[in-house]
């Protein structure tokens, strides 16, 4: 009998693993249509049941409010299911009969899916109805301080997915959480894909683990507010997004940037929406209160009350007061508001110009934001596209709350509570994550050409030569050069390969790629010829004589030839791929030197073509 916690907990995470596992290979083979009967069900499972988890989540961490706890639930289990239904995951998902491929949806297997204490019940919904759409089965990992209510949700959820079908283990839950065990439920041999939610620890052990997983960063969100506002409009907003489960969403507003001008109209507007602005001594005290070692948020704070924080701090607030507001003087260490806070505290940041403001913007995304979230209101839609090109966040939400809008309820995104924040963040994406991330896609290709002949085993050129003298007499005559017929004839003979075939012949070059290689050869060997013409003969006597003095040797017994004049050529410094393209429709030649640059895309276009050609100046 196991006493010791960890060890209960990792073999417990064996045991669900396992089975999820077994459950899988049976789910695996389920169609599109049983498995979207069993999202279904586990969906309406979950709205049924949205606000009794929403309170019980409340009650047992003690973070945010029970109307917005349910309002993402509801999210997770009304709005996500909308936005996925129809969606294709599993089997054909795509015929492509001009390119002759067929993608076909493969699941992943076994989800290890982490949760959190700040979204503890909404979270279940999210990732088991994502996992069971892709035709997984998956396994959750509660936060200790929210174990009750997470495992509540799963058993509904189970439960569901039973009664529409599904192998009754394909959603296992853990009831002994613990570091160990989750650890061991992430490196677990049968653990296809992790789905990890929490502290930047915890994702950090996630993608150390070993297995593909999908983790988010923090998210200290900007929210600049123009000139060009609706100022009411976007207070109203701020207020709202900022109180929402009492900040405890990743994509909540954290600091406001506005032009100075703004300042005494904002401030009256927020006052309007029930926000208690902060004087210095009473900021100071929230800073104090807020945070440990510099910009940690104390896990007591999180989530908590405008009046609970208030109280933790000494200060005296309204009781309907909505969140907390406190103007700062810059970004970064010295001024701890600027960071995330995950509670109902807002900063305020008053800067000179646009321009400033999307400094300031940039420097709160840099200081913890990184590929997150960041929100502009403003009626300029110029102004807009500036922002939106210029911050590092993958999330630019326009005229909206931000946890509203980044989850999916105010805006067309991709409804998900895992938000990507990209490779800048240490993410494997930028997305909203949805079950199209958690499944591989097949691809069945059929051939469409045949590979290029080795560079020593031409393929049959079967060119009418008569047709190829006369081109290159034109392309000759273009540039000034007469050359008998004759020699031409003999020096197309000389390049063409042999016309007996050694092998089953493949498809036949153009006329075009066919002069330009004969031509450039022929050219090629005439500037040789003129180059050595010119050159003084040796004398007979097997003494050596310097230029200057074959000079003045006397006059040569024969005249040099006519050199052929070289036509002017351009070498590129860079090639890609639109610059062939755009060659091979004008019928031209690129020329390229040891130094140019050539994208592997374009060689491999320019190729069959022979656009490219060596030269020097």
């Amino acid at each position: 009998m196991l006493h010791d916690a960890d060890l209960v907990s990792v073999q417990e995470v064996r045991e669900k693993v396992d089975r999820a596992y077994a459950a899988w290979q049976t789910y695996r083979n389920f169609t599109q249509e049983q498995i979207d009967a069993v999202v279904e069900a586990v969906a309406a499972k979950g709205r049924a049941h949205a606000r009794r988890l929403a309170e019980l989540a409340v009650s047992e961490t003690g973070m945010g409010n029970v109307e917005d706890k349910y309002a993402k639930n509801m999210l997770c289990s009304d709005t996500l299911l909308r936005a996925i239904r129809g969606m294709k995951t599993v089997g054909v998902l795509h015929e492509l009969p001009e390119q002759k491929i067929t993608e076909v949806g493969v699941p992943q297997g076994v989800i290890a899916a982490i949760c959190p204490t700040t979204n503890p019940t909404s979270t279940v919904f999210f990732k088991t109805i994502i996992a069971l759409k892709s035709g997984n089965a998956i396994v959750l990992s509660p936060h200790p301080r929210a174990k009750e209510c997470t495992c509540a949700a799963a058993a509904l959820l189970a439960e569901a997915a039973a009664e529409a079908g599904a192998p009754p283990d394909i959603i296992q839950c853990a009831t002994n959480s613990t570091l160990e065990g989750t650890q061991a439920l992430m490196k677990h041999a049968k653990t296809g894909v992790i789905l990890a939610t929490g502290g930047a620890g915890m994702v950090r052990a996630a993608y150390s683990s070993g297995k593909p997983a999908f983790g988010v960063g923090p998210g200290n969100v900007p929210v600049l507010l123009d000139t060009s506002a609706n100022l009411a409009q976007a207070v109203a907003r701020i207020v709202s997004g900022k109180s929402f489960d009492f900040g405890t969403v990743c994509s909540s507003e954290q600091t406001v940037v506005a032009e100075r001008g703004l300042r005494d109209r904002m401030l009256a507007e927020f006052k309007a929406r029930k926000a208690y602005i902060l004087n210095d001594q009473e900021r100071a005290a929230v800073e104090r209160t807020l945070f440990s070692s510099g910009t940690t948020v104390r896990a007591d704070c999180v989530g908590k009350s405008p009046q609970t924080i208030a109280q933790l701090a000494g200060i005296t607030i309204p009781a309907d007061a909505a969140i907390l507001v406190a103007e700062i003087q810059g970004v970064g260490r010295d001024h701890p508001l600027s960071a995330e806070k995950l509670s109902p505290v807002l900063a305020m940041l008053f800067v000179d110009s646009f321009e400033a403001g999307l400094d300031a913007c940039e420097a709160i995304l840099k200081f913890g934001g990184l590929g997150h979230t960041c929100v502009i209101h403003a009626g300029d839609e110029s102004k807009v596209r500036r922002f939106g090109l210029r911050m590092p966040a993958f999330r630019v939400l326009v005229n909206t709350a931000s946890p509203q809008g980044s989850v999916g309820i105010t805006t067309n995104v991709q409804p998900s509570m895992t938000l990507g924040c990209g490779a800048i963040a240490g993410n494997i994406t930028s997305d909203n994550v949805g079950p199209q991330h958690l499944i591989n896609i097949k691809r069945i290709a059929w051939a469409v050409r045949d590979p290029e002949p080795a560079p020593d085993q031409p393929a049959s050129l079967n060119i009418d030569k008569a047709a190829l003298v006369a081109a290159v007499e034109r392309y000759l005559a273009k540039r000034g050069v007469n050359v008998s017929e004759a020699t031409l004839s003999a020096a197309v003979a000389a390049a063409l390969p042999s016309q007996t075939p050694t092998a089953p012949p493949l498809p036949k070059p153009t006329l075009h790629s066919a002069v330009a290689g004969v031509v450039d050869r022929f050219l090629g060997a005439r500037e040789a010829q003129a180059a050595a013409a010119v050159q003084p003969p040796a004398p007979s006597c097997g003494c050596s004589i310097k230029p200057a003095e074959a000079a003045s040797a006397g006059p040569a017994t024969a005249p040099a030839p006519a050199q052929i004049p070289a036509p002017k050529i351009e070498i590129a410094p860079f090639v890609c791929e639109a610059d062939v393209r755009e060659a091979i429709a004008k019928k031209k030649k690129i020329f390229i030197g040891p130094k140019t640059i050539v994208t592997p895309s374009a060689k491999d276009l320019a190729g069959p073509d022979e656009i490219l050609v060596r030269a020097e100046r």
